[in-house]
């Protein structure tokens, strides 16, 4: 087996997916058990769980029933499991603070232009944050810029990106390239764009399959 295997990591998924958070940390620390065994070079790929959110968002309980027909007793369950595998993993998600979902199509559009700039991870990292421990408005405009910036991106640019609708045809045909090879719900991680891993795995089962991959090839 090469000493350092080179991995092209897709990860599908969306800013405002709680398992995203959860499996985006997971497989972090699954590289970090493989450092030295692997090169993984990760890609962040768009995924709207709710496409047709209006621009103002909706409320976080009023869209979980309106959605998926849940009660108040199995929101307040799923938001308890989802915030212990958080901590688990050193992510914090504060519910109290998220009280509205947002539409996530500007978000999708500035990790796009990150990821030409290099900057995508710590990003994607900080708008997760932003969406799930800071209870921010990731459609926000002016929220966007200041999140790029931190980033180490440049927030005029940010701006002008934002302004306009550069990147917007770029992020519709990546969703619908993966959305066609039939990824349907997130976090969804293809691993060399053939191996898929699904869904917020612990961090156990993402070394297993890198383990499995690289040892395969």
């Amino acid at each position: 087996m090469n000493s350092s295997t080179p991995l092209r990591i897709d990860f599908v998924s969306d800013v405002s997916c709680p398992w995203c958070a959860v499996g985006l940390a997971s497989l972090q620390q699954a590289l970090a058990k493989l450092d030295g065994e692997v090169s993984a070079r990760i890609h962040f790929q768009p995924f709207e769980l709710n496409p047709q959110m209006a621009a103002e968002g909706e409320d976080s309980t009023e869209h979980l029933v309106r959605k998926y027909g849940s009660n108040a007793e199995q929101i307040d369950a799923n938001r308890a499991a989802i915030r212990e595998r958080g901590a688990a993993l050193g992510f914090v998600f504060n519910m109290d603070r998220r009280s509205r979902v947002s539409n996530t199509f500007d978000a999708h559009r500035l990790l796009h232009w990150a990821g030409l700039e290099g900057r995508q991870l710590p990003l994607k990292q900080i708008l997760l944050r932003a969406y799930f421990t800071d209870g921010e408005d990731v459609s926000a405009h002016g929220t966007l810029q200041r999140l790029a910036i931190e980033a180490g991106l440049d927030g005029e640019r940010a701006a002008q990106i934002l302004a306009g609708s550069e990147y917007a045809d770029e992020v519709r045909a990546q969703e619908e390239f993966f959305t066609a090879r039939g990824i349907h719900s997130v976090p969804a991680t293809i691993i060399n764009g053939q191996h898929l891993i699904s869904g917020g795995q612990p961090p156990e089962a993402f070394e297993q399959a890198l383990r499995q991959i690289i040892a395969g090839s």
